[in-house]
C-alpha cells in the first residue's frame, strides 16, 4: 500500500522519466546543488612549517594540527560538465 507522499514521489518521478524521453537533453540543462558544513583548519605551508637542524641534532616534533572551532557552511551548484559555482557561509 503506498501512501499519499508515496505515490506523489512516484508521479513525480514519472514526470521527469517521461520528460528525459521526451527530451534527450535536458539533464545538460539541470544544475543542481549540495550544502555541507565543513571546519576550517589554520594549515602552514611545508616552507612555513620548516626548520634548519644540524645534522647530529634530533628531528623537532611538530604540534598536531587539528581543526578549528571555527565551521562554514559550503554550498555547491552543479551541472554535468561539474562545478559551476561554490560559497561559503558562516
Amino acid at each position: 500500500m503506498l501512501y499519499i507522499a508515496d505515490r506523489q514521489s512516484v508521479n513525480i518521478a514519472q514526470k521527469l522519466l517521461d520528460s528525459v524521453r521526451d527530451d534527450p537533453n535536458l539533464l545538460q540543462r539541470v544544475i543542481t546543488g549540495n550544502e555541507s558544513w565543513i571546519f576550517g583548519y589554520d594549515v602552514e605551508t611545508k616552507a612555513q612549517s620548516s626548520q634548519w637542524k644540524l645534522p647530529h641534532e634530533p628531528r623537532l616534533k611538530k604540534a598536531r594540527q587539528f581543526r578549528s572551532s571555527v565551521k562554514v557552511m559550503l554550498t555547491v551548484f552543479f551541472d554535468c560538465r561539474g562545478v559551476v559555482h561554490y560559497e561559503f557561509l558562516p
